[in-house]
């Protein structure tokens, strides 16, 4: 079987580097998935889930958005804050999320409301790979 070279980098940390046989990552315009010999592509990504599917199994991480290249035979993703998710922490993902919400009962301009929907929309992704890992519903 073919299989694709695989890094996930943050601004801090390389959180993972090896073969996959797939990847699915959050694109600012849908999920993506990503094969074997796939076309060149450069996208951005939103907030969310990466999955890299291994011959072992799923390696899931969290990604706060940033930029997939993707070449025939690598796929490299950039991303300011990666976290694995079995290291995501719920109580720092609700603290987060009350504190966006809050934020955006006082935002007073459009700068300030964009900002905080988007830390809101961080936290809630967060907090569905949480439930998703747990098998619950939010």
């Amino acid at each position: 079987m073919s299989m694709i070279h695989v890094d996930i980098v943050s601004a801090t940390e390389s959180l993972y580097s090896g073969e996959a046989k797939c990847v699915f990552a959050p694109g600012s315009n849908g999920e993506l998935g990503i094969y074997p010999q796939h076309l060149a592509l450069l996208s951005t990504l939103k907030p969310g889930e990466v999955r890299v599917e291994t011959e072992s199994g799923i390696e899931s991480i969290y990604v706060s958005g940033g930029i997939v290249e993707i070449q025939p035979n690598i796929v490299t993703i950039f991303s300011d804050t990666a976290i694995r998710a079995h290291d995501l922490d719920e109580s720092k993902a609700l603290e987060a999320k009350k504190r966006a919400e809050e934020a955006m009962l006082d935002a007073d301009s459009s700068h300030d409301i964009s900002s905080t929907q988007a830390a809101l929309a961080e936290s809630m992704v967060q907090l569905q790979m949480i439930s998703k890992m747990r098998g619950k519903k939010i």
